[in-house]
Parts: C-alpha cells; sequence; structure tokens
C-alpha cells in the first residue's frame, strides 16, 4: 500500500525550516516548492539561495517519491545512500525554487531517483540529481532497536 506524504507537517522539521511546500504527489512523483525568503541566501550580495538549500530539497522530494512508489511498504526504513547534485547556473534571486523528483525504479533493498531544479522552466534547471536510497525492514516500535 502507498502512503503518500498529505501536508507539511508530515515533512521533515529541517523541510518545514526551509519552507519546502508540497505541491503534487502522483504515482512515482513528488513536487515541492520552496518560496524565495532571505533566510535561505547564500550570498547576501546577490541574493542567491544557499546551494544547500537545492541539495536538501532535491534529497528531500527524491526520498518522498520513494514512498510514492507502488512497491513502497508503509513502515519501512529508508536512508540516502548516495546522491549526487550537478548544479547548472545560479538560481535568480527572489523567485521561487521548484523541485521535480521520480523514484523510476525499486529493488527489495535499493531506490533510484532523479530529480530537478527549476523555478519555472524545467528545460533550463538550476540543478539535476541521480539518487539511491537504501531501503530496510519495516519500523516496529521496540522490537528494531
Amino acid at each position: 500500500m502507498v502512503s503518500k506524504p498529505t501536508n507539511m507537517s508530515e515533512l521533515p522539521p529541517h523541510a518545514k525550516a526551509m519552507g519546502v511546500e508540497l505541491v503534487d504527489l502522483k504515482d512515482r512523483k513528488c513536487i515541492v516548492r520552496v518560496p524565495y525568503a532571505e533566510h535561505l541566501v547564500g550570498d547576501p550580495d546577490t541574493g542567491v539561495i544557499h546551494g544547500g538549500v537545492i541539495t536538501a530539497t532535491l534529497d528531500n522530494a527524491s526520498g518522498w517519491s520513494v514512498r510514492c512508489h507502488e512497491d513502497w511498504v508503509e513502515g519501512q526504513s529508508m536512508a540516502t545512500l548516495d546522491i549526487r547534485i550537478d548544479y547548472m547556473k545560479p538560481a535568480v534571486p527572489k523567485v521561487e525554487l521548484i523541485v521535480e523528483a521520480e523514484c523510476y525504479k525499486m529493488t527489495r533493498t535499493i531506490a533510484f531517483v532523479r530529480g530537478f531544479a527549476h523555478q519555472g522552466d524545467p528545460q533550463d534547471p538550476v540543478a539535476t540529481s541521480v539518487a539511491a536510497f537504501m531501503l530496510g525492514t519495516p519500523n516496529i516500535s521496540g522490537k528494531n532497536l
């Protein structure tokens, strides 16, 4: 059974701190947005959003896309095993960031995801990513210790 996150309260605390908003979840895809905010700026002289915000958002959206895969097991543990980010260009200051991720393959122990961050034109990304997530056993309170 697929358990899809439906509101911000289900996103990790650091995603909330960055202002990440869930836009859409469908099939194996997750789309989130990060509204531009001064506290996310990496270079005060230019107003460009910090690269860590882009990386963290790509990682978060990628993880949620795994949870949208039809083979996802509710309660299963998951951790980012590997993520590669290719930065194509600086983000434009004062423009929101959109991140789209798709879990295109899931095995018993690994999920594979590709994603991209853009500012309105998916054909002109700010950054792209490929990631692998380690899948573990279902979390059972008091039983996995």
